[in-house]
């Protein structure tokens, strides 16, 4: 039998990330029931909503509009006084339930504490059985973010992930205190955002033939035609559902490389007096791709066309350009390539890169928007508004900083989720270093050469999921879960030094967050290892030996 009237959670409920600031528990205990009134007030109606199709459906509750002025209500408040993003949980037996936070998303984020509070059955979409109960221990909390940049990049054109999967990504960020959804739209395997003007981007680049099965070196294939793209309906509705959840989305569109699948679709992008780019077809293999668009007049008027559309669907301040992995062969082998070099007086290939950045860099800014690139693209120089993504390590972060450049930390080392969790032979797919859930745990992206000030330009960190060897749901929660509640547990809370982070409490509050999880079907990797269909025999990777190095 399903346990109807559970007993009310410890203080503090194994919260993760954890909190702040726990005062209590109270000798009393605070019951949501059928007559439990919700008083939203101003700035609280999307959380409001979130409540009742949340705790409503879990709990069978119907949460009826209230004032705020009679017992057993769930009240809902904005204070400016506190942070934007923070917010204060109050339980009382007398009253009920009181969530403020400084701002909208500080009373969401208290309401994503209070659905933890109530216990795993807070995450299911429907009772149980008939008298559900949802109970808690009188408290308060007082909580707010150390940073506010506390993302997850979902590579989405590797592995196409349908919309569903990217609204379902979008809950569980929210259920982790995340508030950025990097998305990395374009890629040589995959173009997946519909741009009108240019059809061909999505009838072309967004399917490949066939596709490598797991790492590169691998001789398996899977045979059979791999794609999908998002219209451009599709990503409003994923705004506006990460809107409502106080996440903002960034879209990647990556210039200069990776960048095959936009040739295959209009041959006129690539380097046509190097290669017979009709030729090219969309990549169907990982790795550093060759094929780089061309340094043209056509190439650079297509790409703003393409970025007017995304701005267009994305409201997110920042657009990420990509930036990376940019091979110069046919840059060096092309004549064109070589008299753009001249007529800028540039001094070889790398500038022409910084140059092709440079004038995104402008473009967007012209626009009120802001740049913001993989690390490479410190390499000649930024303009003032731009910001990196430091993923090479931490050097790059620290120069980015040091240069009067806002940066979020994402070093492959420490935070890349593709990485393996363990050195067994019965890892799936086994890529890079070992990354356990306590190394991520102990993860701190404030690199401690940096001064106070420098340190300010650091605006936060995000894990990054590349999906080369990810083919599935499955594999995505496999590899991203429970890893990604250590992660945002270090965006979040305002943990010591690594040395010191208490792991073991962190692995006690997990034991409760297991249970959450569960309840959202979340297949996560279980602590003892993976369980047999999780297992990927036979499929190679490229496991790395040893420690990763602190660069």
């Amino acid at each position: 039998m399903p346990d109807t009237h559970p007993t009310p959670t410890a203080p503090g409920g194994g919260l993760v990330p954890a909190p702040l600031s726990i005062d209590g528990p109270g000798r009393g205990t605070v019951r949501l029931g059928a007559d439990t009134a919700l008083a939203a007030g101003p700035g609280t109606e999307d959380t409001a909503r979130w409540l009742r199709d949340t705790l409503g459906a879990a709990f069978g509750l119907p949460l009826p509009p209230g004032s705020g002025k009679t017992p057993d209500t769930l009240a809902l408040a904005v204070d400016p006084a506190l942070p934007p993003e923070g917010y204060r949980l109050a339980a009382d037996a007398r009253w009920g339930v009181r969530i403020t936070g400084g701002g909208p998303a500080g009373v969401f984020w208290g309401a994503q504490t209070l659905r933890q509070l109530l216990g795993p059955h807070a995450f299911r979409r429907a009772p149980l059985a008939p008298g559900c109960a949802a109970v808690l221990p009188e408290q308060t909390i007082e909580d707010g973010p150390r940073f506010a940049w506390r993302g997850m990049l979902l590579d989405v054109a590797r592995h196409f992930v349908p919309k569903d999967g990217v609204l379902r990504a979008l809950d569980l960020l929210a259920a982790h205190k995340l508030n950025v959804l990097h998305l990395h739209l374009t890629d040589d395997q995959g173009w997946r955002i519909e741009i009108r003007r240019y059809p061909k981007l999505t009838e072309v680049g967004a399917w490949r033939e066939r596709t490598k099965l797991g790492h590169r070196a691998s001789p398996l294939w899977d045979e059979r035609p791999h794609g999908g793209y998002y219209t451009q309906d599709d990503v409003r509705e994923i705004v506006a559902y990460a809107a409502q959840r106080h996440i903002t989305v960034v879209p990647e569109i990556d210039i200069p490389g990776h960048s095959q699948a936009a040739i295959a679709a209009y041959p006129e992008l690539g380097n046509t007096d190097v290669i017979d780019t009709t030729s090219l077809k969309v990549w169907d293999t990982w790795g550093i791709n060759p094929n780089v668009l061309a340094p043209t007049d056509t190439t650079l008027r297509f790409y703003e066309h393409v970025l007017d559309e995304v701005l267009g669907l994305f409201p997110s301040p920042f657009v990420h350009i990509g930036g990376d992995e940019c091979p110069k062969d046919q840059w060096r082998a092309s004549a064109t390539a070589q008299a753009r070099i001249a007529e800028l007086s540039l001094a070889d290939e790398d500038a022409l890169q910084s140059w092709f950045i440079r004038h995104f860099d402008r473009w967007l800014a012209e626009r009120g928007r802001r740049l913001i690139g993989w690390d490479e693209i410190l390499e000649g120089g930024l303009a003032p508004g731009a910001a990196v993504s430091s993923w090479r390590g931490y050097a790059g972060g620290i120069a980015a900083a040091k240069s009067g450049h806002d940066v979020v930390m994402c070093p492959e080392q420490q935070v890349y989720l593709d990485h393996r969790q363990h050195a067994s032979p019965d890892e799936p797919v086994p890529i890079g270093f070992v990354r356990t859930l306590e190394d991520v745990y102990r993860f701190e992206p404030v690199a401690p050469e940096l001064t106070a000030e420098q340190a300010a330009h650091v605006l936060g960190t995000q894990a990054n999921v590349w999906t080369e060897v990810m083919d599935s749901q499955q594999r995505l929660d496999y590899q991203v879960f429970p890893r990604l509640a250590a992660f945002a547990e270090v965006a979040w809370s305002r943990l010591p030094a690594p040395a010191a982070r208490d792991y073991q409490d962190f692995t006690r509050r997990m034991a409760a967050h297991y249970t959450r999880l569960d309840a959202l079907g979340v297949g996560y990797r279980p602590p003892g290892g993976p369980l047999p269909w999780q297992k990927r025999p036979g499929v190679l990777g490229r496991p790395i030996d040893g420690a990763p190095p602190n660069v």
